[in-house]
């Protein structure tokens, strides 16, 4: 087996360390960023989409709803947009089985928006700016869990999205494993989008 040289052994070292910084930096970064609630009045509350499992809203999908429900009927603004496309084998798309909810919370129909076209997190927010350019919409306060908060407001603010932070008061993930999964995941996601936005 050809041994590995000297330099190239220093050069993944130092990439690790790298990565390593940039791990832990954008750790903290997102723990303390989770804690930020700045909602202010604006022209539409997006809420971004979680998982529908035979037409019922999963219970993350459920506390975010929830808050924007709450955001809603508090004044902080007059429109909602339901984001979420078509998950595997279902009939209905995510934003559609939310838009169920909400009405059933006494949220006017009228007054609900939703794109179903999305899958993940960037497109959520590319779908959702697409519905505000439609309505000449400039600001929007973002809903989601506390730790999704950082990567998802980074996002909006690259769809030019004037956006406000609102993370969920009642996230679903409580225990210290689940949070500490959720931490991992957005950590390297976040890490990943970072560089992503670099080349485009």
């Amino acid at each position: 087996m050809r041994k590995i040289s000297k330099k190239c052994f220093q050069f993944i070292l130092i990439c690790m360390c790298i990565f390593l910084f940039l791990y832990i930096v954008n750790a903290i970064s997102i723990i303390c960023y989770s804690k930020i609630d700045d909602k202010k009045k604006a022209d539409v509350i997006i809420v971004l989409g979680a998982s529908t499992y035979n037409d019922k809203v999963s219970p993350v999908f459920q506390e975010r709803l929830n808050h924007g429900i709450w955001l809603y009927q508090h004044g902080y603004a007059q429109k909602i947009i339901l984001t979420g496309g078509y998950g595997k084998g279902n009939q209905h798309s995510d934003s559609f089985v939310a838009r169920e909810y909400v009405i059933n919370k006494g949220i006017r129909q009228t007054d609900i928006l939703i794109e179903e076209k999305s899958t993940i997190t960037q497109d959520n927010l590319k779908y959702a700016k697409e519905i505000m350019d439609n309505f000449a919409y400039r600001s929007a306060i973002i809903v989601s869990d506390p730790l999704h908060m950082k990567r998802a407001i980074l996002m909006a603010e690259d769809y030019q999205i004037n956006a406000y932070s609102s993370p969920t008061p009642t996230t679903r993930y409580k225990s210290l494993n689940s949070q500490a999964e959720f931490l991992k995941r957005e950590v390297l996601l976040y890490t990943g989008y970072q560089i992503y936005r670099i080349f485009y």
